[in-house]
């Protein structure tokens, strides 16, 4: 496996974006995986090789850059902690086209570089960043398949939610979600299922999970439903990241 992290220009600067792909064959469908609100850290890493183990060209990147922020470091539980009101505030500074443009920038460099296949593009977002996968389908016809893992503002009244997103593209969708979630509770979930009716994109609900269930380092952290969402996961893009 190759590994690096570098800085790749977008129209507001640069953004730290760490990159995993197989060391031989290739060139090889890329993945771009959008972090969840605590931000860039070494368990995101492990995940974004995991993934490319697998044959893709992983791009992770940081998207906090433009306030300067990467690595958060630890996050208190508590509301009021001063720690928790910066990861609110960070997460509150990305719009939908903001992260477009970054995506737009990820898939300009992935396009200079003979790993990547810029033609064949899946997605992925966890938490904050679920509406970010599935709305880089609706902005991105080389996108074919988009995750979101326990994603947030999956149903507003915005012309860019993410429930009305199978109307916008051809891009198989996937939403897997906690059965217990303060941030998306059962009545948002029900919305995106509506929205979903009559194509092939799947929303499954977890049973016995919390939001951010297939983190590793969480308390939250289920085994079982974690395995299930990578075996979720690769099933989508072998379905639709083949050349």
């Amino acid at each position: 496996m190759i590994d690096q992290q570098i800085d790749i220009p977008t129209k507001d600067g640069k953004t730290t974006t760490f990159i995993s792909h197989p060391e031989r064959g290739g060139p090889f469908p890329v993945i771009i995986f959008y972090m969840d609100a605590p931000g860039i850290r070494e368990e995101l890493r492990d995940m974004a090789r995991r993934l490319a183990t697998s044959g893709y060209y992983v791009m992770l990147p940081n998207m906090y850059y433009r306030a300067g922020a990467m690595e958060l470091g630890p996050i208190n539980p508590d509301p009021e902690s001063p720690e928790r009101k910066r990861m609110f505030e960070l997460m509150h500074s990305l719009t939908i086209p903001l992260v477009m443009e970054d995506t737009k920038a990820l898939l300009a460099y992935a396009e200079t570089q003979k790993a990547a296949n810029t033609g064949i593009v899946g997605t992925v977002g966890y938490c904050m960043s679920g509406r970010y996968a599935v709305n880089a389908a609706t902005h991105f016809p080389a996108v074919k398949a988009a995750a979101s893992m326990y994603g947030v503002s999956l149903a507003t009244d915005q012309p860019d939610s993410p429930h009305l997103a199978a109307q916008k593209t051809k891009a198989e969708l996937y939403f897997g979600c906690a059965e217990t979630d303060v941030y998306a509770p059962m009545e948002v979930i029900e919305q995106v299922k509506a929205g979903m009716t009559g194509s092939n994109n799947e929303v499954e609900i977890y049973p016995g999970t919390h939001h951010g269930f297939a983190f590793p380092k969480r308390p939250v952290y289920h085994r079982d439903a974690a395995e299930r969402h990578w075996e979720r996961l690769l099933a989508l893009y072998r379905r639709n990241l083949s050349a």
